[in-house]
């Protein structure tokens, strides 16, 4: 949980960056130089690199992500930074069996040092699941089932009887052990109801809104956390910026972001921090410029005010 803390605090808002740090047309990323922007983000100081999980190209839908693996690129991008936290957004459950979820988990804590933060979902692409032979219907279900499994696999010679993906009886053990709790983050509502995320998860990812539905938003959520006798878990989520040249352009409003010079993204995002919001995770998918030139931007002009 120290990495979840080093990223979300409470009255306070951090950044981070999603792959591919880059900006592209169509869904498919060209994936050039992922290395060393995610090397420079570490040394500007932002909190987090955010992998994703997207089994297949779905054209339709306009984003392939990393295109690797999440648990493979992560390891991958691991081995070329130091500190930053290493965080999913967001493993679909249903369509990975929970032990092996939880090997790769156990598996990236010991060799990161303890780097790694879970973002999970039901997925928002129902044309996956028949690949998976899973029903639609039922992901919300699959989602919790995957959820409490991984959990109990965390502990010694687990005994879990999970409804749709095995069971085990304390005679086996999963290796290797992480000695710290994983934080597990639930993304959007995943099929669940608000109170069962605020009682089950480390915290809420969810995605940019106006400013009244996000206030309306974070109400509830504070209430789910009081309904189910909580304390304080941190409120996360994604934001699409192309920073543009001239540090007094106007905004104006892209898919899930804005377009800006640096002076409305540093207000927008200090009135997310008014709000309450916790961490944001920078897409730069729809940028104008190129990713190394914007990341030393914000570096410069946005980040030290967090």
């Amino acid at each position: 949980m120290q990495q979840l803390q080093k990223i979300a605090q409470k009255g306070k808002l951090s950044l981070g960056l999603v792959f591919p740090i880059e900006s592209y047309q169509g869904s498919v990323a060209k994936m050039q130089h992922q290395e060393t922007l995610a090397t420079r983000a570490e040394e500007l100081g932002f909190k987090s690199l955010w992998f994703r999980d997207v089994p297949f190209n779905d054209p339709t839908f306009g984003d392939a992500g990393q295109l690797y693996d999440p648990w493979v690129y992560m390891a991958h991008i691991m081995n070329h930074t130091k500190n930053i936290a290493l965080a999913t957004g967001s493993i679909i459950l249903p369509l990975r069996h929970p032990v092996h979820t939880a090997k790769s988990i156990l598996s990236l804590q010991k060799l990161s040092g303890g780097r790694l933060i879970v973002g999970t979902a039901s997925g928002d692409r129902p044309i996956e699941y028949p690949a998976f032979n899973r029903n639609l219907e039922d992901k919300g279900e699959l989602f919790r089932d995957s959820f409490r499994y991984i959990k109990a696999l965390h502990g010694n010679f687990p005994a879990y009887n999970s409804l749709h993906y095995g069971y085990t009886n304390g005679a086996i053990d999963l290796l290797p052990k992480y000695d710290q709790k994983t934080p597990m983050l639930v993304t959007g509502h995943s099929g669940q109801s608000l109170e069962w995320i605020a009682e089950h998860s480390d915290g809420w990812l969810y995605y940019p809104r106006n400013f009244a539905f996000l206030q309306q938003t974070l109400a509830n959520w504070n209430n789910a956390l009081e309904l189910t006798q909580q304390t304080w878990k941190p409120y996360m989520q994604s934001l699409y910026i192309d920073l543009l040249e001239g540090k007094n352009t106007s905004p104006q409003g892209i898919h899930l972001g804005f377009k800006s010079g640096t002076v409305y993204a540093l207000e927008h995002l200090k009135m997310l921090e008014k709000q309450g919001v916790n961490h944001v995770i920078i897409n730069l998918k729809y940028g104008s410029r190129p990713a190394e030139t914007v990341i030393e931007e914000l570096g410069a002009e946005i980040l030290p005010h967090f």
